[in-house]
């Protein structure tokens, strides 16, 4: 539906919809299909129906509750997910912009207070006071959300809920870390994880944005992948000796920038950039706590001009542009379509790193 719909669109919203609801929260949790209870809107709040949702391994984190952040059953959250897609069926009653039947997504924070520096300077993702979508709320494993209208994401025209669903964390979050770096066209981008869900979405949007890019990975899928998305070397760590020196090989020197989805890589991440001066590593994957840190000399940061600089997901306009790459046609996904049927089966693959690009889970299909 477009997102220029008008309000004369009405839903039949049902009393209970479908959920993947976390069970046995902890190292062995697994997630159910149960029916749960539809939720009510405040005022100044929309409903959304989801048709599809990202897997993301933060959901996979949430539900380990192995970060050090409160447990998910702290806040009486059932659902994780943050990479909804669907339509907006009912809007509340001091709604003033948006409209019933325009295309919205769901994003990894609900809600931001909109009054502290941060929010007031483009930069509300780190507001102290943001609710996380899946910790502190129910989030896109749930049919049926709420979301603010102040803090709504519209989908545009051309971009389907398969593509639309992970662009609200995956390919944003990459963006914004590419869009931080400040790399100029030309220069290398090395990505360690380049063919996982976050990894591969990054990979194709710093070809769009005219970067040189290098992978490295493992496996002929993503190898595949990763060379169809436009990567100019795909390095695999378990055929190659040592993958750090075939990067600063390939890019002449070493890399611009370094973005590490892959949090297994983050201890040998500084050699990809090699003696490149200026060349920074870009931390965008969130290790368990107290795993996979980096450890540096600072005399080599000094001579070299090189940094480390870490971001996490996309404010509102860096989705909006996100949106747009998708849109123009830059930002592609293949992803791997599941049913409700396959909704645990597939959370599982992702948390064992079995999976190439990004599963979407379709809550229309059995």
């Amino acid at each position: 539906m477009s997102s220029t719909a008008t309000e004369t669109q009405t839903f039949d919203i049902p009393k209970t919809c479908k959920a993947g609801v976390v069970i046995n929260e902890g190292p062995d949790f697994y997630v159910e299909v149960q029916d749960v209870e539809v939720p009510t809107i405040g005022p100044e709040d929309v409903l959304i129906k989801l048709n599809a949702t990202g897997l993301c391994m933060s959901d996979v984190h949430f539900m380990l509750n192995d970060w050090n952040a409160p447990a998910m059953s702290t806040f009486g959250v059932k659902c994780a997910g943050h990479e909804g897609a669907g339509v907006i069926v009912k809007v509340g009653d001091l709604v003033k912009n948006l409209k019933v039947g325009q295309r919205a997504g769901f994003k990894p924070i609900v809600d931001v207070c909109h009054t502290c520096e941060q929010c007031r300077t483009g930069r509300e993702t780190y507001c102290v006071k943001a609710i996380l979508t899946g910790l502190m709320a129910d989030g896109s494993y749930k049919q049926y959300v709420v979301s603010p209208e102040r803090y709504t994401t519209l989908i545009p025209d051309g971009v389907s809920d398969y593509l639309a669903g992970p662009i609200m964390c995956s390919a944003s979050t990459a963006y914004t870390s590419i869009k931080e770096s400040r790399l100029r066209p030309g220069q290398w981008a090395c990505f360690p994880g380049g063919g996982g869900g976050v990894g591969i979405q990054g990979v194709q949007l710093a070809v769009a944005m005219g970067l040189r890019v290098v992978v490295v990975d493992t496996g002929s899928e993503r190898r595949e992948l990763c060379k169809k998305f436009g990567s100019e070397h795909f390095v695999d760590f378990k055929e190659v000796e040592d993958p750090v020196a075939e990067v600063v090989k390939l890019t002449d020197g070493g890399a611009h920038g370094v973005y590490v989805t892959a949090i297994q890589s983050y201890p040998t991440s500084l050699g990809y950039m090699g003696g490149r001066v200026g060349a920074q590593v870009m931390c965008i994957g969130l290790p368990t706590a107290g795993k996979f840190h980096i450890d540096l000399d600072p005399n080599v940061l000094c001579f070299k001009n090189q940094s480390i600089k870490g971001t996490i997901v996309s404010g509102l306009a860096d989705v909006d542009e996100t949106l747009d790459f998708a849109r123009r046609g830059l930002l592609k996904l293949e992803p791997t379509v599941v049913g409700l049927s396959q909704f645990n089966e597939s959370v599982q693959k992702l948390k064992n790193g079995q999976v190439a690009g990004r599963i979407v889970v379709d809550f229309n299909k059995p």
